[in-house]
């Protein structure tokens, strides 16, 4: 990683389209977002990226003509698609939005992106190694922690462990017995 942490990107993956949903053209959508009222509002345009979640040369955007809650994701209905035949032809396909179309981020608050790779360091200066994936569980979201000679810690992502964030780097206060895991 570069020094003062990764480079920020152009787009945010904010959806991945999964299925059909009914015979009117809505998708269900698993969300990659926590910002689901802002990202999938009524005349929002999203891009259509591709299994792989590149959006690609063409940019194809979708606009939102309405999204509601089911389950553990949203509904969406995009203008233009109009049948389930429409709506199968976005399955398996990711969902993303310019990142300079975001609001900014509140304190305290990070993208997963600027996490990967950053170095975790406990509030003593101990270096415990780089964060390699972050997991969305719940009641927290965890960081799986590359440790030197590849051990790997899984560190809950909480105010009580996570004291700090700043230029790729991650400082945490573990509890006793956390790294020994």
């Amino acid at each position: 990683m570069a020094p003062g942490g990764p480079s920020q990107p152009e787009r945010l993956v904010v959806g991945h389209v999964t299925k059909p949903h009914g015979t009117k053209g809505e998708v269900y959508v698993w969300l990659l977002t926590d910002r689901a009222e802002e990202v999938f509002a009524p005349g929002r345009e999203l891009l259509l990226g591709d299994e792989e979640g590149d959006a690609g040369a063409e940019n194809e955007a979708l606009r939102v003509e309405g999204a509601r809650e089911f389950k553990r994701g949203l509904l969406v209905k995009f203008a233009g698609v109009d049948d389930r035949s429409a709506a199968e032809a976005l399955v398996r396909r990711y969902l993303l939005v310019p990142l300079a179309e975001l609001a900014p981020l509140e304190e305290g608050e990070v993208y997963y992106h600027q996490l990967l790779g950053a170095e975790v360091v406990t509030t003593s200066g101990v270096v415990v190694g780089r964060v390699r994936e972050v997991y969305d569980t719940e009641p927290a979201h965890l960081l799986e922690v590359e440790a030197e000679g590849g051990k790997l810690h899984l560190v809950p992502f909480t105010e009580r462990i996570v004291r700090r964030v700043a230029a790729g780097r991650v400082e945490i206060e573990p509890p006793e017995g956390l790294l020994e895991l």
